[in-house]
């Protein structure tokens, strides 16, 4: 069974898309390498997400949101998620946590954790809580996927469709 802490869906938070939440004060080469090198679970989840993604679901790594970083966000249907390894389990660290997730909460996140173990142990588990969440803010995806090939160039000349004429 995957375990997963969330938080509830504020309504009235301002969009980080409109610039409501401000840019902490971590460098640019932090930011550069946390995307650069992230942990294997990390990486693990990001492949457990492909499908979500490919399909108009538009995930980012390492976003910073006001003083945080977080590990993954999908800023369209207001989803922070956490993926959690046994350096979260100190009392420090769940109250660290807790700070985190309140302020994230207050400005309209709903935040998932998620533990390393999951991820690595019980993946479709993993999968199916992100998906339901995401179902949950459906009203926040995307309208569609982006085309295929992409209309700023290259792929399929128009009425081909895809019987080799490429540009």
């Amino acid at each position: 069974m995957v375990v997963a802490m969330s938080r509830k869906w504020h309504d009235a938070a301002p969009s980080p898309l409109r610039g409501g939440l401000g840019r902490g004060t971590v460098s640019k080469e932090l930011r550069r390498k946390l995307r650069r090198e992230p942990s294997a679970v990390e990486r693990r989840f990001w492949r457990l997400i492909h499908p979500l993604r490919v399909n108009g679901w538009h995930f980012r790594k390492q976003v910073e949101l006001g003083p945080y970083y977080v590990d993954f966000a999908c800023l369209h249907a207001g989803l922070v998620i956490e993926i959690d390894g046994v350096s979260h389990d100190s009392p420090a660290a769940r109250l660290n946590d807790e700070t985190r997730d309140d302020y994230l909460t207050g400005r309209g996140f709903y935040v998932l954790r998620i533990s390393n173990a999951d991820v690595l142990q019980r993946p479709e588990g993993v999968y199916t809580l992100v998906v339901s969440t995401l179902e949950r803010r459906a009203g926040n995806h995307r309208a569609a996927p982006p085309p295929q090939p992409s209309p700023q160039g290259g792929g399929c000349l128009a009425g081909d469709r895809g019987e080799g004429k490429v540009r």
